[in-house]
């Protein structure tokens, strides 16, 4: 069978799928599925590719990865069940699943439940945490997994569907991209000058503002301090000048 080559960042999988195939695709989707962070959505996208290219069978590719990515946010379901806030907490740092993180994302799911384990596999960061917050939140495990099975169907579909058309035309797909690869690269390049400036921007501006802001509470300050000692000088003449009129009408007494 002719050897068929991965496009750009899909070309670093192609040896695991060349020596593994579906064992690849079914362990690093389920890995990442309970938080551990491995390419299991690019090793999908790079085995539909090979099965377009007719190196993998696609209905195959299709029901390992949806199995695996129920299993694996199950397993996730039972960490964050079981295991908790403090099991999280103590061992997310190694997954990149800080306890900010964790926090920011626990709020956002509360808020939203189902709605959100049905499309939190298209949502980096929360396709990895997602069984573990439904855990941590209490969600009945029916509902999970109807949800979570949906949210898999879906995710599982539109991947493999489009990295099956892309192996299915994979010498016009390289020939598109070589046609358009150096605008890729200078537009990725403006992209990449323009955020680094913008945050640049923000952080001057941010340094501005806390010392506006530092100024005027100093000049608050001395404001205060100023008519604090008006005051005083004010009172204490008015005490002068009581004291003075009570000792005049001694006097004329």
């Amino acid at each position: 069978m002719a050897a068929t080559t991965l496009p750009g960042p899909l070309s670093h999988l192609a040896p695991v799928l060349d020596h593994y195939g579906y064992w690849a695709v079914g362990a690093l989707v389920a890995v990442e599925d309970f938080g551990v962070p491995v390419p299991g959505e690019t090793i999908l996208v790079a085995a539909a590719v090979y099965a377009g290219a007719g190196r993998l069978d696609i209905a195959a590719v299709v029901l390992i990865a949806l199995a695996a990515a129920v299993v694996g946010d199950n397993i996730g379901y039972v960490v964050g069940r079981t295991g908790g806030r403090a099991f999280v907490h103590r061992w997310g740092r190694y997954v990149l699943l800080t306890p900010e993180r964790f926090g920011k994302a626990e709020d956002f799911f509360t808020r939203r439940g189902p709605a959100v384990v049905t499309i939190a596999r298209f949502v980096e960061g929360l396709r990895q945490a997602n069984g573990i917050i439904a855990g941590t939140t209490g969600m009945h495990w029916r509902t999970f997994l109807l949800f979570n099975a949906l949210g898999a169907a879906l995710w599982v579909g539109l991947w493999a569907g489009v990295g099956y058309l892309a192996g299915s035309h994979i010498d016009a797909v390289y020939a598109e991209v070589s046609r358009y690869q150096s605008y890729l690269l200078i537009a990725l390049g403006v992209a990449v000058v323009g955020f680094v400036a913008h945050r640049l921007v923000r952080r001057r501006r941010g340094r501005r503002t806390t010392g506006a802001d530092a100024d005027a509470g100093a000049d608050a300050g001395a404001d205060a301090d100023a008519d604090a000692d008006g005051g005083a000088h004010r009172q204490g003449g008015s005490h002068r000048a009581d004291r003075a009129d009570r000792a005049d009408e001694a006097d004329e007494g």
